[in-house]
């Protein structure tokens, strides 16, 4: 671990990372109570716009105190970084139980459904809704029972988030998906496909892109089928299409929930389900912070608030249960004209386009924030794909780039007095190699700006096994405004290629812009899409 460091705290060891920060496991030096600490990564923490979204999740954490949902215990801000100081959660999330042991018991499904309702309803009793309840978002501890984690996309109750959609596809309510505002009925939906996964081992929807997933979760019949037939009522009404037909608030589904399980699975149902996860949480022990079930501490209660220090306090009394919090607030995406934000560490879901032959992936992966999102299509109008990233050669998918071509010719032998035969060199199928990408300065003002920067300058390595540096196309892409725009990069020897991006007109809100760079080789074989670099594009300009 390495970095600025929360004061008053031991770090023990990193528990998770991604694009825009890192949890560490650490001990409070005073009382000795293990905590999570959520920090901002360094360039990410300079950004205002990030620094303005992390210090959110703290308010609306800091009101939020019940047995479900992980607590928030002190949130700091210095010039050295930001952080969130978060309660320990001694166990496994829900997305791992499922990837090692497939679907839960009915009994179980219902547990973890009942205890996301509690905690959800706790939130959305202080104003708060979650927007990206997932499985990676619910933590199972050592005794079976569940909390809500990771706040980071969260809303105030009725506030819009403008022009961005935000949360996680596979889980995401119908009216999710055109940025309305942050209601608990999403919550609702999104633990109601949530336990459809744990009763069957898979979402609701598997759409293969994001058109096709919107259209499922808008249009597509709730698939009870899956699901054992005592619980089909739950999922029609918790997946209703209508957020009005859902039942609200999550108190009056969950005494639903418990009429339905007492009725279906008899008086003891919770007590089975609780022993069951359990169980499974204890195969998976040395997932936890502390594999051997210690890890507790009791501190005196104390509530302080101060802000002149720039930090905020906030301790509680009783036995610190675990915590292990996935990494990182959500990073922001392009939806056409708004910002789809995605959850770290994801599964890749792979943009609208031409069908390519695919590597098998696990029916429960979710979308991650490396996915191309395709355009958002208007109201009432048929949504069209997007056009493939760069033309192809040939029908067949190119090989990565890097690997050998062999060919193998077998014929039977030539006599003496035949000339020897020729063979043709083999096509070139191989991509070209797009290495390092760099922005320099990540972060704009908008044109007409004096002072800040209004330009960046696209770095990238390329390389190819056939065609000459010079003679590769290579070019940067990005998405703004719901508008594509492509720019040519000129070479700069020694395989490197540079281009522009600048002049960009005054966003509403800090817009954080991905870039992709793209190389064409002389045979039309186009590199394949890597990770973007991000820039983030300012509404204001920089005091001089």
């Amino acid at each position: 671990m390495t970095g600025w460091q929360v004061s008053g705290y031991r770090p023990v060891r990193q528990l998770g990372a991604g694009a825009s920060g890192r949890v560490d496991l650490a001990v409070h030096d005073a009382t000795g109570t293990p905590v999570a600490i959520k920090y901002l990564t360094g360039g990410i923490g300079a950004d205002p716009a990030f620094r303005t979204a992390f210090r959110a999740e703290a308010r609306l954490l800091a009101g939020i105190d019940d047995p479900h949902v992980s607590r928030l215990y002190e949130y700091v801000e210095s010039p050295g970084g930001a952080a969130i100081v978060m309660e320990l959660v001694n166990g496994v999330s829900l997305r791992q139980m499922l990837r090692a042991h497939g679907p839960t018991t009915p009994e179980s499904a219902l547990c973890v459904l009942k205890g996301s309702l509690a905690g959800l309803g706790a939130a959305h009793a202080r104003g708060v809704v979650h927007r990206d309840y997932k499985p990676e978002n619910v933590l199972v501890t050592a005794e079976g029972t569940s909390k809500l984690a990771d706040f980071g996309i969260a809303m105030p109750v009725g506030e819009s988030s403008g022009v961005s959609v935000t949360g996680t596809p596979r889980y995401m309510a119908p009216e999710q998906w055109t940025g309305a505002p942050a209601s608990p009925a999403c919550d609702i939906y999104a633990a109601t496909a949530t336990f459809y996964e744990c009763l069957t081992g898979r979402p609701p929807f598997d759409g293969r892109d994001l058109i096709t997933l919107r259209q499922q979760h808008a249009r597509a019949p709730i698939p009870t089928e899956p699901a054992p037939v005592p619980v089909h009522d739950l999922l029609r009404h918790g997946m209703a299409k209508q957020p009005a037909e859902r039942p609200q608030p999550a108190q009056v589904f969950l005494a639903l929930l418990e009429r339905m399980a007492a009725d279906a699975y008899g008086q003891r149902w919770e007590e089975r389900g609780l022993r069951e996860l359990a169980r499974r949480a204890a195969l998976l022990a040395a997932l936890f912070p502390f594999p051997d079930g210690t890890g507790g501490a009791t501190s005196l209660a104390s509530t302080a608030f101060g802000e002149g220090s720039g930090r905020w306090t906030w301790r509680r009394s009783g036995r610190a249960r675990a915590a292990l919090v996935g990494g990182g607030l959500a990073a922001a995406l392009l939806l056409g004209g708004a910002g789809l934000a995605y959850a770290g560490r994801d599964e890749p879901l792979p943009a609208a386009g031409p069908a390519a032959p695919e590597a098998p992936t696990e029916p429960t992966g979710t979308p991650s924030a490396s996915a191309v999102a395709p355009p958002t299509p208007a109201a009432g109008t048929t949504p069209t794909p997007t056009p493939p990233v760069a033309p192809a050669a040939t029908t067949a998918a190119p090989e990565p780039a890097g690997t050998p071509t062999t060919t193998t010719t077998t014929s039977a032998p030539a006599s003496p007095s035949a000339p020897p035969s020729t063979s043709a060199a083999p096509a070139d199928t191989v991509a070209p190699s797009v290495g390092r990408v760099a922005a320099d300065p990540t972060g704009l003002d908008p044109r007409g700006c004096p002072y800040g920067p209004t330009s960046s300058t696209i770095s990238a390595v390329v390389s190819d096994d056939r065609t000459a540096a010079g003679k590769l196309r290579v070019s940067f892409r990005y998405t703004l405004d719901g508008r594509t725009t492509e720019v040519a990069m000129a070479s700069g020897g020694r395989g490197s290629f540079r281009g522009v991006l600048g002049d960009l007109p005054r966003p509403a809100t800090s817009t954080r812009i991905p870039v992709r760079v793209v190389a064409v080789d002389e045979a039309g074989n186009a590199s394949p899409e890597g990770s973007p670099v991000h820039v983030t594009l300012y509404p204001s300009c920089t005091p001089g």
